[in-house]
């Protein structure tokens, strides 16, 4: 992988040449500078989107539930699906740098695993890595099964007296039905404009106790499809 080795190189450059130091570092700089992509010489936008899509080969995002319970999700979409890796290894250069990953799929954590919380990062791996498929899963007695949206809109209300009724879509809060939830999200997803239109749309729900996985939505383009 020549680019994440030129990337490890370029960021060891950098650190000698300004001779890293924290006692003496101005303080007009952030301490933290020295760690971002853009701080680095010669740094080109588009050369950088490069070296980061050239070193993790994701091709799958999958979202779901913040719950530990459901923390088999990632792998368990991984076996579902021929051909991906996770949690893969982390890649190293000679130096001990973490400079890659072989992981080729990426979770997205978010509460009871809805999709509106999660467009921006589709949007952001997509322009990152590219993605192939997109993965909803919703799982057994997922504590959003457990209030609705009047519920918690009239207990925020009461509680932190704040009115958060037109906050967020009613639909995308709480979890009534799994078939729904899942069709709202993979549709709420495929009709965002920060979804690449190629990708592969799922929806599947997972059994906290069992581990089973069941396609519940299937939205792939007819292209892909063929």
């Amino acid at each position: 992988m020549p680019r994440t080795h030129s990337l490890s190189e370029t960021f060891l450059a950098s650190r000698e040449s300004r001779g890293v130091n924290h006692e003496k570092r101005s303080q007009a700089v952030s301490d933290f500078a020295e760690f971002t992509f853009r701080a680095q010489p010669g740094y080109d936008e588009a050369v950088a989107r490069e070296i980061v899509t050239g070193s993790i080969p994701v091709r799958t995002i999958v979202m779901y539930c913040f719950d530990p319970r459901a923390a088999g999700a990632a792998q368990a979409v991984a076996d579902h699906f021929s051909g991906e890796v996770y949690p893969g290894e982390l890649l190293l250069d000679e130096t001990g740098r973490k400079i890659g990953s072989t992981a080729t799929v990426f979770p997205l954590i978010v509460g009871g695993g809805r999709a509106a919380d999660a467009l921006r990062s589709i949007t952001v791996s997509q322009h990152l890595f590219g993605v192939e498929r997109v993965v909803v899963v919703h799982h057994s007695f997922c504590g959003a099964t457990s209030f609705t949206a009047e519920g918690i809109t009239s207990a925020w209300r009461n509680e932190q007296h704040t009115d958060i009724s037109s906050l967020y879509d009613w639909d995308g809060i709480a979890i009534t039905d799994f078939e729904k939830s899942l069709n709202y999200d993979v549709s709420l997803i495929r009709n965002s404009p920060g979804t690449p239109k190629h990708v592969e749309i799922y929806g599947l729900f997972y059994d906290i106790d069992s581990g089973e996985l069941i396609e519940i939505v299937r939205d792939v383009p007819a292209e892909v499809a063929q």
